[in-house]
């Protein structure tokens, strides 16, 4: 089971507010846009059983994917997709912001301390954990996929989750893309509070650092906890998990370490929904679209495995 805990879809990317400038820094050609839109989310999503679709606001940079955004889009497929609500802490009302998405049938939180200004321990942000903890509400903290240029970084580094772990023990919480920059913080993190995970998006489709990433992950124990996400549309999933296969190649021919390939498997395949105490998604069996055994691994990830025997 293939479950992608990073997605995003928005009609327009001025709904980013002034995050728009991540596109322009990720493409080559001004004009060369990711393709964000329903139909390119459904169809990039053929090789994965779930997805989690989050929203996204910020005040501070004028961005909003709003619940009914997000709810509109997963109720055309509510057994394969689910909703987390993008919720910033600094608008005011944000428990109130929590009820409405559950109403909505939202069943997670994203919030982006660095894009919304807003420190991870801010009071108004530990109400909303407070709320969602006592839930059951999982919340995903995003560190550096959607950053303007005057987004406040300092606010992204991992540590500064340590107390909100500390505060709120039984809360679920997913880092993004294994706290790049601040990998170890993120490691650390993940070792110390055993209801702390990571996920790889925007790390998968670069792959130096993600095969640093994960050999710190190997070393240390902690790839038990970290989560397939592919940060779509900025990279699909077929390629993140071609990208996570394949990086025992810089090892060839070198004395460098590797990942034992059933470590990658079991990240790929990891059942997030479980690990983050979601409901499981309404349909009991796959979509027609993604049969059970073409999510186990994707014919290109599959011819790899030969290649890569570590």
């Amino acid at each position: 089971m293939i479950v992608d805990v990073h997605t995003r879809v928005w009609d327009n990317a001025g709904q980013l507010g002034r995050a728009e400038e991540t596109l322009r820094r990720r493409t080559t050609e001004a004009w060369d846009r990711p393709d964000a839109s329903a139909d390119a989310h459904h169809e990039a999503m053929q090789p994965v059983r779930s997805a989690l679709v989050l929203g996204f606001d910020s005040a501070y940079l004028g961005a909003n994917i709003s619940h009914e955004h997000v709810a509109g889009y997963v109720c055309k497929d509510p057994g394969k997709f689910l909703g987390i609500a993008g919720i910033d802490p600094t608008r005011g009302g944000a428990v109130k912001s929590l009820e409405r998405a559950r109403e909505l049938g939202l069943v997670g939180v994203t919030v982006s301390p660095a894009a919304q200004a807003c420190h991870p321990t801010d009071t108004r942000a530990m109400e909303l954990y407070e709320a969602c903890q006592a839930m059951n509400v999982p919340v995903l903290f995003e560190s550096a996929t959607l950053l303007a240029r005057d987004a406040k970084l300092e606010f992204a580094q991992p540590y500064l989750l340590d107390e909100v772990a500390r505060t709120f023990p039984e809360l679920k919480i997913v880092v993004s893309s294994l706290g790049d920059p601040w990998v170890h913080q993120c490691l650390t993190l993940i070792d110390k509070h055993p209801t702390v995970y990571a996920d790889l998006s925007d790390m998968a489709c670069r792959p130096w650092q993600l095969y640093n990433a994960l050999i710190l992950a190997h070393q240390q124990d902690a790839t038990e906890r970290i989560l397939f996400g592919s940060n779509f549309p900025f990279c699909m999933p077929e390629q993140a998990i071609v990208s996570i296969y394949s990086i025992n190649t810089f090892t060839q021919g070198t004395s460098l370490p590797s990942v034992p390939r059933e470590q990658l498997r079991s990240i790929i395949e990891r059942d997030a929904l479980v690990c983050l105490g979601l409901r499981s998604p309404e349909a009991t069996e796959p979509s027609a679209q993604a049969p059970a055994h073409e999510t186990r691994e994707i014919p290109s990830a599959h011819s790899l495995k030969d290649a890569n025997p570590a």
